[in-house]
């Protein structure tokens, strides 16, 4: 099963079930840059997610920010979380050739072009929690996407985010 039938299945978004996928809460595997999920395993977490858990509040802080995969700085009184993997929140996959080059791509499951996933690459330069005023922010790039803009983009960067906390 892919992930969009997994996520009518489940009731959920296509991005919840890459999340469910990378992080193991679903059997899946990866073949030819897509996901491959066990009907069954998924089964099993939509009976788990139906036993009604209160809901947990996401919280941005250091300590939540540094679970997912956040490295902090700290330098002339600022306080900030740098996301340097803001592509795999975004739902930005690649493969890429020995040389470096995007061999395979793919935004939020939909296969792109290499040309449009560089450009979404290049929409975003950088992703930072600042613990200060307890937000994400991001310095934007030149590029543009026909796929996405980057206020698009750095919408899919928090809502990786927050799914990932969430599933902590």
């Amino acid at each position: 099963m892919n992930t969009t039938a997994a996520a009518i299945e489940a009731n959920v978004t296509v991005a919840t079930i890459r999340t469910w996928c990378r992080y193991g809460a679903i059997n899946a595997v990866k073949q030819a840059g897509r996901w491959i999920i066990d009907t069954a395993s998924l089964a099993a977490r939509i009976a788990i997610g139906a036993l009604k858990r209160p809901a947990r509040t996401v919280e941005f802080t250091i300590d939540t920010m540094t679970a997912i995969g956040g490295n902090r700085w700290q330098k002339n009184g600022h306080d900030r979380v740098y996301i340097n993997n803001w592509a795999h929140f975004a739902g930005i996959e690649t493969s890429h050739y020995n040389t470096g080059n995007i061999s395979s791509a793919s935004y939020q499951g939909a296969g792109i072009s290499n040309s449009q996933a560089s450009k979404l690459l290049g929409c975003i330069d950088k992703v930072w929690f600042d613990a200060a005023t307890g937000k994400i922010h991001a310095r934007f790039g030149w590029s543009e996407s026909r796929v996405a803009d980057r206020d698009e983009v750095f919408a899919a960067v928090v809502s990786g985010i927050r799914d990932a906390i969430a599933a902590l």
